[in-house]
């Protein structure tokens, strides 16, 4: 399997958001791993991870990754629709915003850098409502705290 598409924010978060994962399809068995065997070993042992029922219906309770298994909780939440929380023991946890796997790659390139921007005060589902209602528009977005171009 091909490296996760994913983008962390440096150093320390100040957002509700600590990064976007783009996954290439909708079987979390098949996508957790990957995302967990990309992330920095120094961050700990990922026990569990928190999803929306939304975008995983079908999510297991739980995920074999490389040397362990990772505990699945499933969530209705709406602030949990599209994102993942990754704990790691008591190392600590990050939210991603969690990119839909049919995401348009230029839309899903913009979601990627504004989620992993560290004064993003965007959450995951307002950063996808943006997406929706087309990040063409550069200044409804800037407006919304989105990150512009580079």
């Amino acid at each position: 399997m091909p490296l996760p598409r994913l983008r962390l924010t440096p150093d320390v978060s100040h957002g509700p958001l600590d990064g976007a994962w783009w996954p290439r399809c909708d079987a979390l068995e098949l996508e957790l791993p990957v995302l967990v065997g990309s992330l920095d070993p120094g961050i700990g042992t990922v026990t569990r991870v928190t999803v929306g029922t939304a975008a995983w219906p079908d999510a297991p309770q739980e995920v074999m990754a490389p040397g362990h298994e990772i505990e699945v909780v499933l969530t209705d939440s709406a602030a949990e629709a599209h994102a993942v929380t990754v704990a790691c023991g008591t190392v600590g946890r990050w939210e991603l915003l969690v990119i839909p796997p049919d995401e348009p790659a230029r839309v899903a390139t913009r979601l990627l850098t504004a989620a992993a921007d560290p004064a993003n005060p965007l959450s995951a589902p307002r950063l996808l409502a943006l997406a929706e209602s087309g990040l063409d528009g550069q200044d409804a977005w800037e407006s919304e705290g989105g990150a512009g171009p580079r």
